[in-house]
């Protein structure tokens, strides 16, 4: 059973027999031990009035017994266990405990005595002029003899079963109700959720990934599954036009390096000797620089996560500015002890180096180079004496392939890639990565990464 609503109306047209027929079973118990118990009652009634007659003395034989025997049949029976007085018509008696229903010889002495307080109740049958019926009884005791009194349970019997047949005759009418109705309900709840399957159907097959399913106007689940599909649908479309944007912008800046290699190689292929051969290198090193970028920034879109080593963030700037001893301005480093950091050496490294380069880039005469703990963090800074990133322009220089100055940073080799890797790698790493005014003028640079534990 494939359909959601067929399995929901089944299921709860199942849960409601069982209910009904649990509570089904409970009612007729209830209403069986009631009438059962009003039976009781009237027997006992009946008893104690003839125990009653005992008591004051009243022999065996004079005592006044109901006339209509089939009502209300009655045994007196001695403590030796023989009958003494019996209704009239009866034949036989079960559940008094009694093998006889005649009294005896001799048992015309009556006694005298208090009527006990106490009553015991069983179930038996009564033959009277021929018929058998059920019957409750009532024992009590007075002066040495037991009183037998006994009121039908055929009338307990005629209602349990009327309310059982009623029960059992409107139980299949109110399944049939409770699954249509189940199955009616289910269908209009479900209804936006096929309109979401259909759209996602049409999105899947025209690829068009502006179009959004239908947001029902109600504030439930399925209201809830509609924006968050949409979102989801909206994340998507985003993404795949900055993958398509990412292709586009990697193939333009691709394609400048690789004409000019090849036409310097056609040139010095025709005329050897005006071969540029620093300028071959230099468009070859640039190639394999922006290869590496666009490596990593796969890695990272596809969700590649640091590892999970301690880095000390203050040897790691010592050793980085160390390495870059021909960079065009002096770097200043303040380094405090004990700033370590959770994730990778390597991916920590390449954004401090791409810190630097963009310092290196736009500095005039000074790029410095600190870092601190603040509480629960680390914070390193790197800061320029150039002309700073305007404030419109502070987000932006994050995104992929965006360069303030566009052909000065193409002439100094910049893709436009650095700052999108560092910041990426950040994000990664838990941090943030932020761009502000120096105190000089320039660019201050500041990442702040989670302490290590």
């Amino acid at each position: 059973m494939s359909s959601v609503r067929a399995r929901t109306a089944l299921g709860a047209t199942l849960v409601v027999a069982l209910a009904l027929v649990v509570a089904g079973v409970a009612l007729l118990g209830v209403l069986r031990g009631n009438l059962v118990d009003q039976a009781g009652l009237q027997a006992e009634v009946t008893a104690r009035s003839v125990a009653s007659q005992i008591g004051n003395g009243t022999p065996f034989a004079r005592l006044d017994l109901p006339d209509d025997t089939e009502e209300h049949p009655v045994q007196v029976v001695d403590g030796r266990g023989r009958v003494v007085a019996v209704g009239e018509d009866v034949q036989r008696i079960e559940g008094t405990g009694s093998p006889g229903t005649r009294p005896v010889a001799g048992g015309a002495a009556g006694a005298v005595g208090e009527v006990s307080e106490d009553v015991d109740h069983s179930t038996g049958e009564v033959t009277v002029d021929g018929e058998t019926a059920a019957y409750r009884f009532a024992a009590v005791e007075v002066a040495g003899t037991t009183v037998y009194a006994g009121a039908p349970l055929a009338a307990e019997e005629a209602t349990v079963a009327g309310v059982r047949d009623a029960m059992l005759a409107a139980l299949p009418l109110l399944l049939l109700v409770v699954g249509g109705v189940t199955w009616l309900v289910t269908r209009r709840a479900l209804k936006p959720v096929e309109g979401i399957r259909r759209e996602m159907a049409a999105i899947t097959a025209s690829e068009d990934l502006s179009r959004r399913v239908p947001e029902p106007a109600t504030r439930d689940e399925v209201a809830r599954l509609a924006r968050t599909t949409n979102e989801t649908l909206a994340a998507l479309e985003a993404s795949v036009e900055r993958q398509r944007r990412f292709v586009a912008d990697a193939s333009h800046e691709l394609r400048s390096p690789i004409a000019s290699l090849r036409t310097q190689l056609e040139v010095g292929a025709a005329h050897p000797e005006l071969l540029d051969v620093p300028g071959a290198v230099a468009d070859t090193v640039r190639l394999q620089q922006l290869a590496a970028d666009l490596l990593l920034l796969a890695r990272l879109d596809a969700g590649e996560r640091p590892g999970a080593g301690r880095v000390d963030v203050a040897a790691l700037v010592r050793d980085e500015v160390t390495q870059r001893a021909g960079d065009r301005v002096p770097v200043r480093v303040e380094a405090a002890e004990g700033a370590g950091v959770d994730g990778s050496r390597g991916q920590l490294a390449r954004v401090l180096g791409n810190l630097l380069d963009n310092a290196q880039r736009h500095a005039e005469t000074a790029v410095s180079v600190a870092v601190r703990r603040e509480g629960r963090h680390v914070v390193l800074t790197v800061e320029d004496d150039g002309a700073g990133v305007p404030e419109p322009e502070r987000e932006r220089i994050f995104e992929r392939f965006v360069r303030l100055d566009d052909a000065r940073s193409r002439d100094e080799g910049g893709a436009g890639l650095g700052l999108a890797i560092a910041r990426d790698v950040a994000v990664r790493h838990g941090g943030t990565l932020r761009v502000g005014r120096a105190p000089s003028g320039g660019a201050l640079v500041e990442l702040r990464l989670p302490a290590a534990r």
